[in-house]
């Protein structure tokens, strides 16, 4: 559930959050790639990985606070939305559609007029989301995942939504 206030806080991640990141990023990431994304990938997506890529990536990070406790959070470069992560304990609240609007918003801002993701195809969960959320699913195509080692090939589907110009909040 939300916070009794229901209020949601969307702000850029700091390094103090990386470690809250990191748990939500693991967590969620298994509970939607466990058996639908090659043997290979999941043996290098260890818990120090997401450690490693959240401290990394904080730059291209959103975060997103319920009583100032980090909820969920968004990774934006270029015109990907790379990463759409929730708590366990914020699943099913607004918190997953405000921090993906907040995602089309800052393609936008790069620049971009069609924003983009990979879904597993073994994720009903999120492809029904994103459907939800005005998202097209263009069609199977293989998603290069980055390794600390090179790249995985993962199966995967493409979706894309036209942004129509949003840059402000």
């Amino acid at each position: 559930m939300l916070s009794d206030d229901g209020a949601v806080t969307v702000r850029s991640a700091t390094w103090q959050d990386a470690g809250a990141v990191a748990k939500i990023w693991i967590d969620g990431w298994r509970d939607a790639h466990l058996g639908h994304v090659p043997d290979e990938l999941v043996a290098v997506r260890t818990e120090e990985s997401f450690g490693v890529r959240a401290s990394q990536g904080v730059d291209d990070t959103t975060v997103a606070t319920v009583n100032g406790v980090v909820a969920g959070f968004v990774m934006v470069v270029g015109d990907e939305v790379e990463q759409v992560y929730v708590s366990k304990e914020h699943r099913g609240t607004s918190v997953a559609t405000i921090l993906l609007t907040e995602a089309e918003r800052l393609v936008a801002a790069n620049g971009h007029r069609k924003a983009w993701l990979a879904v597993v195809a073994g994720n009903p969960r999120a492809r029904r989301f994103y459907e939800r959320n005005g998202w097209t699913d263009e069609g199977a195509f293989e998603y290069s995942a980055s390794t600390a080692g090179g790249s995985v090939i993962v199966p995967t589907h493409r979706y894309i939504k036209e942004l129509h110009g949003r840059t402000s909040r």
